[in-house]
């Protein structure tokens, strides 16, 4: 994985040390992905507006809709705070983690101390241990006192003091930063998007249009744009999900650097896992959102619709800190 930079890293893992008169400037990536953050989530509630909006006129009753859009948002809320609460032994379970001593790994353990330290917790994360050759890492939890952090031992063995660190931080940033709850957050507004428009369209093909609404008639191109818009309404919130998630990636790196200090340990753990090519055999679909990687091996599909952001655009970001 050749870059074009004065510091290049292979997937060898081997980098040259940064200049001394290196550039701290991930205050201001923080700040930027933060905003962008803020905004995705605000179009993302305006589009579930537009959405209920389209429903209603969809089917001759705003007020209905905006009813059964209500009902369809509580049922997902609820699904998702018991999984919420309950998240992070599934994933440590499916991920067939276990937990690891002090005896067994205590540089990780050592390191992971410190990095809180540095980040202000009072609260250490349980530190887990997958048995698997593929170099890979992910957070789960609520909040910082109820949280863990798992890696895999392929990533023990193939990554140097300096990349397993940056990392960590990656992981106990995306912890900080309550990255857990604005997925669950962003999981509930699309799981209402998707419920919302496969019930209004459900009710057109076999229902037709509800009559005796407080409108009479209507505009044909309006109600085929809102027709489109409910077509469309998963696809969309499917992608404005990814964005979301690619945003919280960045800022996970950003913020590993503040506490790390050290650009190019993460960007050497990047560019060591980019060219690992075995797949995380315990990873799947529902869970690969939660990895420092994406740990699905191939496909050009699996890419376009990944989580995270491409591993050269991370790579060159954190070489320009």
């Amino acid at each position: 994985m050749a870059l074009d930079n004065p510091r290049q890293i292979d997937p060898s893992g081997a980098y040259t040390p940064p200049p001394p008169a290196a550039q701290w400037i991930f205050e201001d990536q923080i700040s930027a992905n933060r905003a962008g953050t803020i905004w995705l989530m605000f179009f993302f509630s305006l589009f579930i507006v537009a959405a209920v909006w389209a429903a209603g006129y969809a089917l001759g009753s705003p007020e209905y809709a905006i009813i059964l859009a209500i009902a369809a948002a509580v049922v997902a809320f609820v699904l998702s705070y018991a999984s919420y609460y309950n998240s992070d032994k599934l994933v440590l379970s499916l991920s067939r983690a276990r937990p690891v001593t002090q005896e067994e790994y205590p540089f990780l353990v050592h390191t992971l101390e410190g990095l809180c330290l540095a980040a202000g917790l009072y609260t250490i994360p349980k530190l887990y241990i997958i048995e698997d050759s593929a170099p890979n890492a992910f957070a789960t939890g609520r909040d910082p006192a109820h949280s863990a952090i798992a890696v895999t031992t392929g990533l023990v063995e193939k990554l140097d003091r300096y990349q397993l660190e940056g990392v960590l931080a990656h992981e106990l940033s995306h912890v900080v930063n309550r990255d857990i709850l604005l997925s669950t957050v962003a999981a509930v507004l699309v799981g209402m998007i998707v419920l919302l428009s496969d019930w209004v369209m459900r009710s057109l093909l076999y229902g037709g249009r509800r009559r005796g609404g407080s409108r009479e008639g209507g505009h044909p191109i309006l109600l085929l744009i809102a027709l489109l818009a409910l077509f469309l309404s998963p696809i969309i919130a499917q992608v404005m999900r990814l964005a979301v998630s690619r945003t919280r990636e960045y800022l996970a790196d950003a913020h590993a650097i503040k506490l790390t200090r050290y650009p190019d340990g993460l960007a050497g753990a990047l560019a060591v896992i980019g060219g690992d090519r075995e797949p995380l055999e315990v990873a799947n679909k529902a869970t690969a959102h939660l990895y420092f990687a994406n740990p699905l091996k191939g496909g050009s599909l699996n890419n376009l619709f990944s989580t995270h952001p491409p591993i050269e655009e991370r790579i060159q970001r954190l070489l320009r800190m």
